[in-house]
């Protein structure tokens, strides 16, 4: 009874866990682009205040330059963000779909009884996803 609550809880933290790393990267994703959009207007600002906006220009603002590519970076950044957050999306729903197992596999048991086909498969369960 004590392994079957122990795989309960194991497979639900990995639930939440998954779940609060989608939120995070959720929040990150939008702040760097909130810092986006502030290092564009900046940008802008700059090249309305000096009237060049040919980055090639030789008058071309040097501070126009250098918030044009941490603009840039943040733009890759959140490019890369976005790829973890479907690969971290994906997870969560594997380990959605491994809680259910378990807690069907929990549910079918009888209490008092044993079934080592029961065991084994929740612990091949619970091997695989420590592989993930």
């Amino acid at each position: 009874m004590r392994s079957r609550e122990s795989l309960l809880r194991l497979n639900r933290f990995r639930v939440e866990d998954c779940r609060r790393q989608v939120a995070d990267m959720d929040l990150m994703i939008q702040d760097l682009m909130r810092k986006h959009d502030d290092l564009d207007n900046h940008v802008k600002f700059e090249e309305q205040r000096t009237g060049v906006t040919d980055p090639n220009n030789v008058s071309y603002s040097m501070a126009a330059k250098s918030v044009r590519g941490r603009r840039d970076n943040i733009l890759k950044s959140v490019g890369e963000l976005r790829d973890q957050h479907e690969s971290m999306n994906e997870r969560l729903k594997d380990a959605e779909s491994d809680l259910r197992k378990v807690e069907l596999l929990v549910e079918k048991e009888t209490p008092g009884a044993k079934a080592p086909a029961v065991v084994a498969a929740a612990s091949v369960m619970v091997n695989a996803a420590m592989v993930r």
